[in-house]
């Protein structure tokens, strides 16, 4: 059967089959949908599958960091708009061999990441499969509608800017496949792929300041994450190889995976920093303002410019490097 354009074109397909509402602020096509509830206040609505041997391997992912992990992505959508979570929803798909001291070691990971953020689970679902585990979780949150970021509103001459290190969980991702996930050396990159921490402070701190133009959490690498914004917001960007951050444990992970470190940063997903863009007059302001409140240091890694796609400057080469991440149905 012929692919309706991928991943990508699926989304597309049922975004334009899709209706709408006088609530509705932000619908299909952002990390969460956003409907207004009182004068200035708005919801926001996530929600994310994870599916045995697609998402995860249970060969080095323990059922306890399986759930953390399992509510930080769909929490880090919430820190993607600025958002404050407030509730969840979970629901499990288990085959018939699933053990009960797995669903607690999963769901005492599962309510940790939830204290941890104050949220409250409020409801799900549960049900059987014949074939591998299918975890869902929703996520609600709210905040004022003028502090709201979407990926739409990213400007010619903007800073693209980072929370973070990047390429982490990739090389974690890596390491785990050659029976390393226990080696002490790698543990934080082995965290960083197992249990993802979400960016909600910052994602708090970048909405209040009224300086960020446009931001999203990069879960599918720069490349691809970066496109998403520049697609919305109709420009195209350039990035900076030298001024990507890559950590020295990262570097020295690539040289044992015999993988190249750019290219977990670019492509290889899931690392829940926050990408945002701002003017380049802010630039600075935001770093003190972040360093100040969350003791986090702020990357910037390119600029936004007319046209579209995204393009890596390296080595005095420019290349389009547009949707280089995972991506389902290719």
């Amino acid at each position: 059967m012929a692919r309706s354009g991928g991943e990508r074109g699926i989304i597309a397909r049922i975004r334009q089959a899709a209706g709408s509402s006088d609530d509705l602020v932000i619908g299909i096509g952002d990390d969460c949908a956003v409907y207004r509830t009182t004068q200035g206040r708005v919801s926001l609505v996530t929600t994310d599958t994870m599916v045995a041997g697609v998402h995860f391997d249970s060969a080095w992912h323990p059922p306890h960091a399986l759930g953390r992990k399992a509510a930080s992505v769909n929490i880090s959508d919430i820190a993607a708009m600025g958002g404050l979570p407030r509730f969840a929803l979970l629901s499990l798909a288990l085959t018939p061999a699933f053990a009960s001291q797995w669903l607690d070691a999963f769901m005492s990971g599962f309510l940790a990441v939830l204290a941890e953020h104050g949220i409250v689970l409020i409801g799900g679902d549960t049900v059987q499969s014949e074939q591998e585990s299918v975890l869902s979780v929703t996520v609600l949150g709210e905040m004022a509608e003028a502090e709201l970021l979407a990926r739409k509103g990213a400007r010619p001459g903007d800073v693209v800017l980072v929370s973070g290190f990047l390429g982490e969980a990739a090389a974690g991702l890596a390491l785990c496949r050659m029976g390393l996930a226990h080696d002490p050396g790698w543990q934080p990159l082995v965290g960083a792929h197992l249990d993802p921490v979400p960016q909600v402070t910052v994602g708090r701190v970048l909405a209040a300041s009224g300086l960020v133009h446009a931001m999203q959490d990069l879960s599918d690498g720069l490349a691809t994450d970066l496109a998403h914004i520049c697609a919305e917001s109709g420009v195209g960007a350039v990035v900076a190889a030298d001024k990507i951050p890559l950590s020295p444990l990262l570097r020295k992970a690539a040289v044992t995976c015999g993988q190249s470190p750019l290219d977990w940063a670019l492509a290889g997903g899931e690392d829940y920093q926050l990408l945002f863009t701002a003017g380049e007059q802010q630039e600075a302001s935001l770093r003190a303002l972040v360093r100040e409140k969350t003791g986090k240091e702020l990357f910037a890694v390119g600029r936004i410019v007319e046209g579209q796609g995204v393009f890596l400057e390296e080595a005095g080469q420019c290349r389009e490097i547009s949707y280089r991440g995972y991506e389902h149905f290719r």
